[in-house]
């Protein structure tokens, strides 16, 4: 493999080119005058690239090595709860990406924090209140998610290019926010577009080589002779205790897309001509193929059964089943993998800071558009070397549980006031209550319970939207609701 690292280090230093091209040429979208450029890309998005936005973040780095990890430990049941996303995918699409959109419109809301203050109204003060806690949260949950992808790009890249995990993070978190700072969410779903055809390619590949090293009932029968609970469990660890615990994957995954803030802000960017069936003909085919992914975690595990570590399944099976060049360009599609959400993540994130956090604490501000711009892309750099320093001092953890605390913590917190307000809207205190609900709850399961992955943070949806109603409904007399404007 050394002997290619030479090919590997030309592989990355020639996708960094481009990525930093796409970026600048999507610095375009990005005017002076008006922040809807970098925060929503200038609502310019069509269906083809947002359907590409939307399937490589939600697919990404724990799809491609936290879920074979997944596989590797716990069996075939990952491969049936990592499918359940694609179908929730096209749901969100089709039945909530156009509400959201046009309400968001109406509101002139660019963020989902913002989304949530503007919709449920009462009062300057209020609204600032239910911002700035909902931009906090945000920022706090999605650091936590973050720090897990920069840890698996810099797994990755240190065991790929030959260097430390340290120096291969640092690498890669550096690239992402150049290209991030210069196009805002423009850049994030352009690039995003590239990286979802070479996840796409990457998987293809891969399903090809294993099954043409091992034919799937000869993979059932050398599962089965490891242990028949790879196969047939009694269980849906970690998804939960009870066999049909795994079918709480869709709800979940539905929730995922229609409501975490660094997906759901992806149904705001979208031009207002755009017919979401359009955007779901290709999330479709697009989440099948990537679902099939945690494949290769079953596959190590009829090769390799002493793995020490399950997130080492994705490394050895490209170390060991894959000719190096081939290897290398498949490495580099997993690296876009991961690099997608974390772009995603970070654009998130500094955009709670930079914006939201900023409108709640100085509403009165009169900064610039190019002194605003300025701000959002200072905090992009800043947010992004803080996810770094976070990896390099936290404590072992599995990649796909530590997202899940992050992800599925803020699905608990934002369902009330984003999903269940398209049905019944409730006011700001309630909009409170619940994010401070969802929050300890989903938290609390997930850190201190042994509860499954999936069933903590529906617990903390449970929770939350049951806080939302009743908080609401008791603090009725209080609510004036911001009219919407067409």
């Amino acid at each position: 493999m050394e002997n290619y690292q030479w090919l590997n280090w030309a592989l990355l230093l020639g996708s960094f080119g481009i990525l930093i091209f796409i970026g600048y040429l999507s610095s375009r979208v990005v005017k002076d005058s008006d922040e809807t450029g970098f925060l929503v890309a200038g609502r310019s998005l069509g269906p083809f690239v947002g359907a590409g936005t939307i399937v490589a973040t939600g697919f990404s780095g724990w799809g491609f090595m936290g879920s074979p990890g997944v596989a590797y430990e716990f069996g075939s049941i990952e491969v049936l709860g990592n499918f359940f996303f694609a179908p929730a995918m096209v749901i969100a699409v089709l039945y909530f990406a156009g509400f959201l959109r046009r309400r968001a419109d109406e509101l002139g809301s660019c963020t989902i924090p913002e989304y949530v203050a503007q919709l449920h109204g009462g009062g300057a003060l209020l609204e600032r209140w239910v911002k700035g806690v909902a931009a906090a949260i945000t920022i706090v949950l999605l650091l936590v998610f973050l720090t897990s992808q920069i840890k698996a790009v810099g797994l990755l890249g240190a065991s790929w290019l030959g260097i430390g995990l340290s120096e291969s993070a640092l690498l890669m978190i550096s690239v992402i926010i150049l290209y991030t700072m210069l196009g805002g969410l423009a850049a994030v779903a352009w690039t995003d577009t590239l990286m979802v055809a070479g996840m796409g390619i990457g998987a293809l590949v891969m399903m090809v080589q294993v099954f043409t090293d091992v034919s799937p009932m000869e993979m059932v029968e050398r599962l089965n002779a490891i242990d028949p609970q790879l196969l047939n469990p009694t269980t849906s660890a970690p998804y939960g205790e009870s066999r049909g615990s795994v079918f709480l994957v869709l709800p979940y995954a539905f929730l995922f897309t229609a409501v975490l803030p660094y997906m759901a802000v992806r149904f705001l960017a979208f031009k207002p001509t755009v017919k979401m069936h359009q955007v779901a003909i290709w999330v479709a085919p697009m989440g099948c193929l990537l679902s099939l992914v945690p494949i290769v975690g079953l596959y190590v595990r009829v090769a390799h059964p002493e793995l020490a570590e399950p997130d080492q399944a994705m490394p050895v099976y490209l170390a060991n089943f894959l000719h190096p060049a081939l290897a290398g360009v498949i490495t580099l599609f997993i690296l876009f993998a991961m690099k997608s959400t974390a772009n995603s993540l970070l654009h998130t994130v500094s955009s709670a800071v930079s914006h939201d956090l900023r409108t709640a604490l100085f509403p009165h501000s009169r900064a610039s558009g190019a002194r605003i711009l300025w701000i959002n892309r200072i905090w992009v750099a800043i947010l992004g070397f803080v996810g770094f320093l976070m990896m390099l001092y936290a404590p072992p953890f599995m990649l796909s549980w530590l997202g899940i605390l992050g992800s599925g913590t803020l699905l608990a917190v934002m369902i009330g006031p984003v999903f269940i307000s398209a049905f019944w809207q409730g006011n700001g205190y309630g909009a409170l209550a619940a994010m401070f609900t969802g929050l300890v709850t989903s938290g609390g399961f997930l850190l201190f319970t042994k509860v499954g992955w999936v069933e903590g943070p529906l617990y903390g949806c449970l929770a939350s939207g049951l806080t939302y109603v009743l908080v609401s409904k008791l603090t009725s007399g209080q609510r004036t609701p911001r009219r919407a404007t067409a």
